[in-house]
């Protein structure tokens, strides 16, 4: 096969699509691959990092106390790529490159999710550091791992590195110097601002079906706490109504799922009609888009809120969000037994911080090593704190157990 029937591909992608020939390229220059985009090659190196398998070991809401069905944080992974890859292509982008974001953009997740996140970084405030997931994603591929003879980390383009800190929110030059790089002025491509927004859709769908499946949700709450699924399941019972009660769940959610989907690639599609944008450039240079509905827990679904990416939801599945975000914190994410197990966890991560700084005799010799390279108390903590973030969420609790007998 020829590099050039490989990469035809290319020739179908729109004018604002992020073109592999127009990529700033790798920090340290390599060949092209013969029958591999550039981008192909980075969603293939992020899948064979060890930071992408430790994800199958990361709960992204519940331990297989409940069930061994559940979604982790690998699975939910492959979701966020498959939704991403698929309104990728119905918007004519580049899928690869859309693929590769989307594996990476949970690998800098540390043991026990957002509640894990939120503790390192109380426990690095003291030291003057923090701890964000996605500058940590970052700090994996471009130094924490190590596979390459010829360099630190993963070596990928600058879309993908710069898709890793800009996905999801914007960093300021002033507050974060050390990202001036990443054209922390400009809009991300258009694949990057998907990523998030395919992030919700699968979560927003996978977490009620997780939560039906651990029996803290039942159908009863989940048509009175969330109207989109409601509406679909109604038109499913009334169609169907000697089905089983699990195949019409079944159905609405996957109806649901489509919805969102349908609705993200028209959206973005007419955002980027009205807008004119006809390059990459374009897009990195477009202002902020008209006022839309506020999706933020907490928030009166009528609010408003100005938007500056041109990827977005229209106004009814942003209510639709907006409504299952708060069902799920209030019934889900804040039940008891599921706060049991993070809180945990979470206790067990800061004992262990807490314990390697005290005697980082306990780390693994190269952690070790480095923690003790110097009397610098913020190095010392940021080695331990990669330590413990690469950690899977049962090696945490068996280290704690074996180091601290709890």
């Amino acid at each position: 096969m020829s590099p050039a029937s490989t990469f035809s591909t290319e020739s179908s992608l729109a004018p604002f699509a992020m073109h592999v020939s127009q990529s700033r390229g790798r920090r340290y220059p390599e060949p092209d691959h013969p029958y591999r985009t550039a981008y192909a090659r980075d969603r293939d190196r992020v899948i064979h990092s060890r930071a992408f398998r430790r994800l199958e070991a990361k709960t992204q809401v519940f331990t297989t106390r409940y069930s061994d069905h559940f979604r982790n944080r690998l699975t939910h992974t492959l979701e966020v790529a498959q939704i991403a890859r698929t309104v990728a292509g119905a918007l004519a982008l580049n899928p690869d490159l859309a693929e590769a974001l989307a594996l990476v953009h949970d690998i800098g997740h540390p043991p026990f999710g957002h509640a894990g996140e939120h503790m390192l970084d109380d426990l690095l405030r003291p030291y003057g550091a923090r701890f964000d997931h996605n500058l940590h994603a970052l700090h994996i591929v471009e130094q924490f791992e190590q596979r390459y003879l010829a360099f630190r980390g993963l070596n990928l383009t600058f879309e993908v590195r710069e898709g890793i800190i800009k996905h999801s929110r914007d960093y300021s030059a002033t507050e974060y110097p050390e990202l001036a790089e990443y054209l922390l002025d400009q809009r991300p491509p258009l694949e990057s601002q998907l990523i998030d927004l395919v992030d919700e859709i699968a979560y927003n769908t996978a977490d009620i079906d997780d939560g039906l499946e651990a029996g803290l949700l039942t159908i009863d709450q989940i048509l009175a706490g969330n109207p989109l699924f409601a509406g679909f399941y109604r038109k499913l019972d009334a169609a169907h109504p000697h089905a089983r009660p699990q195949l019409k769940f079944n159905e609405a959610l996957k109806r649901v799922l489509d919805f969102l989907a349908t609705d993200l690639i028209e959206t973005t599609r007419q955002n980027i009609a009205s807008s004119g944008v006809n390059s990459v450039e374009d897009i990195r240079h477009q202002p902020a888009l008209a006022a839309v509905p506020a999706v933020s827990p907490g928030l009166n679904p009528s609010s408003s809120v100005v938007v500056a990416r041109m990827a977005g939801f229209g106004r009814e599945a942003n209510i639709a969000i907006h409504q299952s975000k708060v069902f799920l914190f209030t019934a889900l994410y804040n039940h008891p037994s599921v706060v049991e197990d993070r809180d945990r966890g979470v206790s067990a991560l800061a004992d262990l911080f807490r314990h390697y700084m005290s005697h980082p005799e306990s780390l693994p010799p190269f952690y070790f090593e480095e923690a003790t390279r110097s009397r610098d108390e913020v190095i010392r903590a940021r080695v331990v704190t990669d330590y413990i973030a690469g950690m899977t969420d049962h090696f945490l609790l068996r280290t704690h157990r074996d180091l601290l007998g709890a």
